[in-house]
């Protein structure tokens, strides 16, 4: 189980040499997520989302602070692009990323749950956008991860594409539960998946408001959202830019 602890002092855009004084992106930012919680990072495009799971990832550990997550998590990480090796098929993209002695059965599940079980030995340049971004989702799924990170993983997709999408995630995440951070700047799409809203500001990106969904995601539909956001412009004036 991973517990995360994010408390970033200031994180820097620089141009140049690294030693050079830059831009905060980020800006005495905290958050805690606690094992197995689905928390859903939104905000306006260019706010640092994308830079923050970087840094929990940790590709880019230029920064001052501190991101605890527990012992050698296992990692998965969905990124806006499906990043697939167009000299590779699907099922060769999916096991370059597991170690030799994975459970391959598993992997078989994961591609008959997605939908992709016929397409597995089929080049990146034969899938849809769609099919790609669910090739995607089994790689970071087929890892068994403690910690998911999932930067806007249904951008530019059609509405019911991206609805069979967000209902697999929720799927394959209660089939093995892990602690989630989803990057979005759609509210909608946040509110049908996670169990927490944390909003970001811009120019440098904080918290502005942690919110708890209450509601179980079954009975989260069209009127739950509207409900939903009217409380936020009631109680969380800051917020009313983002809706």
């Amino acid at each position: 189980m991973t517990h995360l602890d994010i408390d970033i002092t200031r994180k820097d855009y620089r141009k140049g040499a690294p030693s050079r004084s830059g831009v905060p992106v980020i800006e005495n930012l905290r958050i805690s997520v606690r094992s197995c919680e689905f928390v859903a990072l939104v905000g306006a495009s260019g706010c640092g989302k994308t830079t923050l799971l970087n840094l929990v990832a940790g590709l880019d550990q230029d920064y001052t602070g501190a991101i605890r997550c527990g012992l050698k998590p296992r990692l998965g990480y969905v990124f806006q692009n499906p990043r697939l090796l167009p000299w590779r098929t699907v099922r060769e993209n999916i096991e370059l990323a597991l170690p030799p002695d994975h459970d391959s059965g598993y992997v078989d599940h994961l591609f008959e749950v997605v939908g992709l079980k016929d397409a597995q030995a089929l080049y990146p340049e034969r899938l849809s956008v769609g099919m790609s971004r669910r090739a995607a989702l089994v790689r970071a799924f087929a890892v068994n991860p403690d910690l998911l990170l999932m930067d806007e993983p249904l951008v530019s997709l059609d509405p019911p594409t991206a609805r069979r999408i967000r209902e697999l995630i929720v799927r394959l995440w209660r089939e093995r539960p892990h602690t989630v951070l989803f990057v979005t700047h759609d509210l909608s799409e946040a509110v049908e998946l996670a169990d927490r809203l944390v909003f970001l500001s811009s120019s440098p990106a904080r918290v502005l408001a942690d919110i708890p969904i209450e509601t179980p995601r079954e009975q989260r539909n069209a009127g739950h959202l509207e409900d939903f956001k009217q409380r936020l412009r009631e109680s969380y004036t800051e917020l009313l830019t983002l809706l």
